[in-house]
């Protein structure tokens, strides 16, 4: 087992523009506790919108459109800690993300919740209001998959409107430094442990599908 902490996370803007310079900045701060974090850009990602299809909430099986999205969910998996980062648009969390939060949440995540027992972080980038809301909607989506969220003290927000400004919001990167630290230290702890114990699940998964109404044996049975 690896020792070294490997963080993957999600770029949910459009623009090569300030959250991908907060991205840079984590990685920066990752690289300095010799941990790896890679961005995924959903920008430069084949996804499509979800469907009129319909039977999300009904399917045993995963999404079937053809699209990048499996295999960001895959590098998800495979890593140690998840960063959800997004800026604000409208008031709200920038489409890609949302659209992404929808494609890999609804059609591969929900099944199994592969994303059990991973560190998380969240970082919402805005030039001056509902930083918090959107910071909030992704910390649930976080929580949703059963994640291990480690927080920052003041949550990791930065504040920015023209390219170039979020390197002028200290106390946002601030935040966003001491998130990544505290989530390498929780992956250092976490790896401890399974190397002390043998034990893979650090905190119990004895249902791996909450949804109400949802057998997945029985749908799987019928396919």
């Amino acid at each position: 087992m690896s020792t070294r902490a490997r963080i993957v996370a999600i770029n949910g803007s459009e623009r090569d523009g300030n959250t991908a310079d907060v991205l840079r900045h984590a990685a920066r701060v990752a690289a300095g506790r010799q941990a790896e974090l890679e961005v995924v850009d959903l920008r430069n990602i084949r996804m499509t919108r979800c469907g009129p299809c319909g039977d999300c909430n009904d399917r045993p099986v995963p999404c079937a459109v053809q699209d990048d999205v499996p295999a960001v969910v895959e590098k998800m998996v495979a890593a140690d800690g998840i960063i959800y980062a997004a800026p604000v648009h409208g008031f709200g969390t920038a489409g890609l993300m949302q659209t992404f939060i929808e494609r890999s949440g609804v059609g591969y995540l929900r099944f199994d919740r592969p994303l059990s027992n991973k560190v998380a972080g969240v970082i919402a980038v805005a030039r001056r209001y509902s930083a918090g809301e959107v910071w909030a909607q992704l910390t649930v989506n976080a929580l949703l998959n059963r994640m291990i969220l480690v927080g920052s003290g003041f949550p990791a927000q930065v504040h920015a409107l023209h390219r170039g400004d979020a390197w002028k919001d200290e106390e946002g990167l601030t935040n966003v430094a001491r998130m990544v630290e505290r989530m390498i230290d929780m992956i250092h702890m976490i790896k401890e442990y399974r190397a002390l114990t043998g034990r893979q699940e650090i905190l119990a998964v004895t249902e791996r599908n909450e949804r109400v109404g949802l057998a997945l044996d029985e749908l799987r049975e019928r396919v």
